[in-house]
Formats: structure tokens, sequence, C-alpha cells
């Protein structure tokens, strides 16, 4: 926010004569204009890497016709597609919450990009506590799905709401847990101070280190099964539920709900490189947001990637996963973390 303060004050002419009220505004409103246009132009590239990476793990050319190179166009054309679809509301949904679900999904995502360190000045607010904010903003789509499978009066959404919240509850703790590892040096939740702490080199980063390596992994999985991505897609299991929670939805309403799958999928990774890979630390020869958006881009790929690999566990196995697996060992690499920040701390 200070840089966008900053930036105004030299490029528009007279911006501090303004009333402080609107130069305190205007930062504001840039900021969640540029936030925005971010969340809306990740899924364009998203979607369409999707496909052709898909496609190339089937042996396919994927899109290749709309707009000319690689049908490059063509999740735009699909986006006014979309946009000019019936917007269809079923006659016994609870039409106020089935009108509500997707905004409040797509809010949930969109409101967590306000703390990604982009870059050193390229942060919309450092909050000091940017990694509880995003661990409790990012639950606020649980609220959307759920909200989402309840109004829609369809038995198969409401299985989807129920196993997407039980889904999400589950694997947030293990989540959280693996993260304080990181918290725990560093001493602070800002996200900035976070990525400070790794300054220095690549082997400086938290995956180079023993405690914080396993730690990566878990987040990654857990974060995985938080955006609903294959293997942990069983909210939305084409097989069982139709479509799941949102089985209801058409036009716009629905896109909303696909915007807001891609964009966590980038925020999820955008958390994992902040707190694991250096975030916008890296070799000189390109600027700190570009390795950012890099490193962020890698795992969204490897997201993708598994889609494509891994099949869809049963109810069951998930949750094996989460309170069996993950679960212990988060709590064993946080009791690590806490006994080797005091060994340093007492050693001289």
């Amino acid at each position: 926010m200070e840089y966008l303060r900053e930036l105004l004050t030299q490029q528009v002419a007279g911006y501090d004569q303004l009333p402080e009220v609107l130069q305190i505004f205007l930062p504001m409103l840039l900021a969640c204009l540029l936030c925005l246009g971010l969340v809306a132009f990740i899924p364009l590239v998203a979607i369409w890497g999707e496909r052709k990476v898909s496609a190339h793990m089937q042996d396919r050319l994927g899109p290749m016709r709309v707009g000319g190179w690689h049908g490059w166009a063509q999740t735009i054309a699909d986006g006014v597609k979309l946009l000019l679809k019936e917007d269809i509301v079923p006659a016994q949904a609870d039409r106020l919450l089935f009108k509500l679900a997707p905004l409040v999904v797509f809010a949930g995502g969109f409101a967590a990009f306000v703390v990604l360190p982009f870059g050193e000045s390229f942060i919309v607010s450092d909050l000091n506590i940017g990694v509880l904010y995003i661990a409790a903003i990012s639950s606020l789509g649980v609220v959307g799905i759920i909200m989402a499978g309840w109004a829609s009066n369809n038995k198969y959404a409401l299985f989807g709401g129920m196993r997407a919240a039980a889904q999400i509850v589950s694997y947030e703790i293990p989540t959280v847990l693996a993260i304080l590892t990181v918290v725990i040096p560093v001493g602070s939740l800002s996200m900035q101070e976070i990525v400070r702490a790794q300054s220095g080199g690549v082997f400086n980063w938290f995956i180079f280190q023993p405690v914080t390596f396993l730690a990566f992994w878990v987040v990654y999985l857990g974060t995985l099964a938080e955006v609903n991505r294959t293997p942990f897609d069983i909210p939305e299991a084409e097989s069982e539920l139709v479509a799941g929670y949102h089985t209801e939805y058409s036009g716009m309403r629905f896109a909303f709900f696909f915007l807001a799958e891609y964009a966590n999928m980038f925020l999820v990774s955008a958390l994992a490189t902040t707190l694991f890979l250096g975030g916008w630390h890296g070799p000189g020869f390109l600027p700190g947001p570009a390795w950012f958006i890099l490193k962020a881009t890698a795992l969204v790929f490897v997201q993708m990637w598994l889609r494509w690999t891994l099949p869809r566990l049963r109810v069951d196995q998930l949750m094996h996963v989460s309170w069996k697996v993950l679960l212990p060992i988060s709590f064993l690499l946080v009791l690590a973390a806490g006994t080797l920040a005091l060994w340093r701390e007492g050693s001289p």
C-alpha cells in the first residue's frame, strides 16, 4: 500500500494536495482493482494451461484454433459463453443463499491476495499476522460451499457441500501445524518477515532445512486437499455426485466457482513459495516479482500434473491420510521445530 501511495504521489500531479481521506482511499481502490485483475487473469491462463498440460500428457493437442497460436483465446471464448448463458435458479432453492454462495467462495480467495508478498515492495498490506490472516480468510470458502450445497435443495449438491466441509476442516489442522514449523524459527507471522528470513542464498530457503523440508510436503498435500484438487476432489466427484455442490449452478454463478478454484490454486502455491521457497528471492538476472510468480506457477503445474496422473481417493482413504498420517507427522514436526529453536537459543 505504501508503494502505491508513493507511486501516486510521484505520477499524479497534485495528489498530495487532495483531502487526506482521498489520499488513503485511492491507493486502497487501486490495490483492490489490481488484485481483482490478477484474480480474473490467473484463471484465464491456468485453465488454458491445464487443457494443454492434460492434452500433452494424453498425446493430444488441446485447444489449437481459437485466437490462433495454440488456441490461446479458448478460455476467453468460454468466459463469454458463460456470461451469455441463462442464469437458472431451481424453483425449490433458497434463492438468497443460492445467489450469495458463489460470491462468498470468490471473496475468500480474493481477500487472501492482499498479503501475498510478490516483491520487497509489491504487497498490498504487510500485516504482522499475515499467515493467520490467510488461514482465517481462506476458510470463508467453506461457508460458501456449504451455502451452495444447502441452498440448492439437491441431494447431490448437499452431499458435495458436506464432503467439502469435512475435507477442508480436516486438512486445515495438519496444514496450519506444519506452517508453525516456519513461524517458530522466524518469530513472526508477517509474510515479508518470513521471506526476509530466507535471504542470503538458495540454501537459506526453508525447503533445504530438514524439519521444514518435511513440513513443505505436509503443507503442499494439505493445501491440495483444501482446494479440492485430484486426488482429493471428492466434493465434486462426477461419477458419484454429478458435479457436487455446484450441480445446480449455471452461467456466471458457475464461473465464480471456477474462478475461485483456479485463483485458490495460485494462492496456496504462492503461500508455499513464501514459506519454503524463498518468496521473491532468486538470482539477480530476474526481478523479485518474476521469481515469485515463476515459483508459484511451477507449483500450480505440479497440481495439474497430479490431477492427470493419480486416481481419486475414497472418502475413508482421504480421512485416513489427514487424521492418521499428516496430523501425527505435523505434531512431530512442530515438536522438532520448537526443540531446535530452544537449542539454538541456548547454544553459545
